[in-house]
């Protein structure tokens, strides 16, 4: 199971680099917010900076509470390659992977807590609006490297909301 999801962010990543140029972004950055249903963080800080005409890198720090008594802090990096949907300008659709670093605290011993390093690809769809707002939905299905806790994999779906900068 791990080999195929090395096998799938690599094959994902090199296939997305190899695709014909597209249209320009929307915008150059923007700064939001990113809610997801993770176990490593369930609201995150969200960065996404544009560094070419379709390729962006979007870097996310956050956090997730427990009410039994963890506590686990994450901090994410993505690489993105961006595609238009049909006619529809600011509407993209986009492909790539990243990885996650997180730390899991607990209040008592009953409960995992450590190191966790998780390689994930990613997709999704992002719609710039006519004003200085990005929304957008993805899909990360992370595979664990490093775990705390007795899992191997997690389905990471996430919406976003960012401020968007020319």
């Amino acid at each position: 199971m791990k080999k195929f999801f090395l096998t799938l962010i690599v094959g994902v990543c090199i296939t997305s680099v190899s695709f014909a140029q597209v249209n320009g972004p929307d915008y150059k950055a923007g700064i939001g917010l990113r809610f997801s249903g993770s176990y490593y963080d369930a609201i995150s800080a969200s960065f996404k900076l544009f560094v070419s005409e379709p390729s962006a890198f979007e870097f996310n720090a956050g956090a997730r509470h427990f009410s039994y008594g963890r506590t686990n802090v994450s901090a994410s990096a993505a690489y993105q390659y961006h595609f238009p949907i049909g006619s529809i300008e600011g509407f993209k659709w986009f492909v790539g992977g990243g990885l996650t670093v997180l730390n899991s605290f607990a209040d008592n011993d009953r409960y995992e807590e450590g190191f966790g390093f998780a390689l994930f690809p990613t997709g999704g769809v992002e719609y710039k609006f006519n004003f200085p707002l990005a929304v957008s939905a993805d899909f990360r299905p992370s595979l664990y490297l490093v775990n705390p806790y007795d899992e191997d994999f997690n389905p990471n779906f996430g919406v976003s909301a960012r401020f968007t900068f020319k």
